[in-house]
């Protein structure tokens, strides 16, 4: 049975305000929780980004519910230590804790003062980097000298009861297939379904096959439509554009000068704006039959409450 899950936006919140908010969640009928690990907000006016690693186990402790996170596990982290964070992680609430690795963004990574390489070597290192991490699962003692990364003697001695699954996060259908051999799943975003069929069919024949597939979408739900689009456009639309552009982006102030153009109406055009339930879940099946086995929510708005009573009383009790 596929489950619904609840966005933690670690750069709209204070990791105490986030907490509060994974308790409601699980209140009003969510199943899962799934994070990001940023160092910085894509905008000033989202404004926050606390330490996703410190606040999992709160989260995890706080609440039943199982918890995701997207993580770059290169650059300003080294594989060795998200091996091991994930390890504990998995070893305290087994089956509980998914980790799903991207090629990351300049916004977060540009503090190590590297150069900063591009899409296809970023995809060629985070595989060299999930690779080390799989065999630390796998309680091996190495070391690795590749293209990328260097590991001189390492091993892992608090192994995960149940070896974690390497989700592997892609917005494009170029990199749904470059991630395919390595990714025990494919966690993407939403996108009109003609386009979400390209990334799931390059995943899937490139040995994605039977493999599970996430999908977060994005939302502005609100009493009406008008404070919808308004509540969207001041929270999010630094993130309305091309991945390419967004990953080499530097700063917060980079992002909104990018997005200065952008109005309410392309905001809406971008993320899901409905005041009928019936049309959420009619959306939502549409979603379910290309084949997502987990389905990820964000209400983009800093309105998160009425959220929860919208979607925990009008459209999850109809799936």
């Amino acid at each position: 049975m596929p489950t619904f899950g609840y966005q933690i936006s670690h750069e709209q919140f204070t990791p105490r305000r986030l907490l509060d908010l994974a308790k409601q969640a699980e209140r009003a009928g969510f199943g899962e929780l799934a994070s990001s690990d940023h160092l910085f907000p894509w905008s000033n006016a989202q404004g926050q980004s606390g330490y996703v690693w410190s606040w999992l186990g709160s989260a995890l402790e706080a609440t039943g519910l199982p918890c995701g996170v997207v993580n770059c596990p290169y650059e300003r982290y080294h594989p060795v230590v998200i091996a091991q964070a994930v390890a504990t992680l998995c070893q305290m609430y087994p089956g509980r804790f998914w980790p799903c690795f991207g090629s990351g963004e300049f916004l977060n990574e540009h503090i190590t003062g590297n150069h900063w390489p591009e899409k296809a070597a970023r995809n060629r290192k985070l595989a060299e980097a999930v690779s080390i991490m799989k065999r630390l699962w796998a309680g091996e003692r190495f070391t690795h000298r590749g293209e990328f990364i260097t590991a001189e003697e390492v091993r892992l001695f608090t192994l995960p009861e149940e070896t974690p699954l390497a989700v592997g996060a892609a917005i494009t259908a170029r990199t749904a297939a470059e991630i395919a051999p390595w990714a025990d799943a494919l966690y993407t975003v939403w996108k009109p379904h003609n386009k979400l069929d390209d990334v799931i069919d390059a995943f899937r024949s490139n040995g994605g096959e039977g493999k599970p597939l996430y999908l977060k979408v994005d939302l502005s739900v609100a009493p009406t439509m008008e404070e919808a689009r308004r509540l969207a456009h001041e929270q999010w639309r630094t993130n309305i554009g091309t991945g390419s552009v967004h990953g080499e982006l530097r700063t917060p102030e980079q992002f909104e000068a990018a997005s200065q153009f952008i109005g309410e109406e392309e905001v809406a055009a971008s993320i899901r704006m409905t005041l009928d339930p019936e049309e959420h879940v009619e959306l939502i099946k549409k979603d379910l039959a290309l084949g997502f086995d987990k389905i990820i929510f964000h209400n983009v708005g800093l309105n998160q409450e009425y959220f929860f009573d919208f979607f925990g009383k009008e459209v999850l009790p109809r799936l």
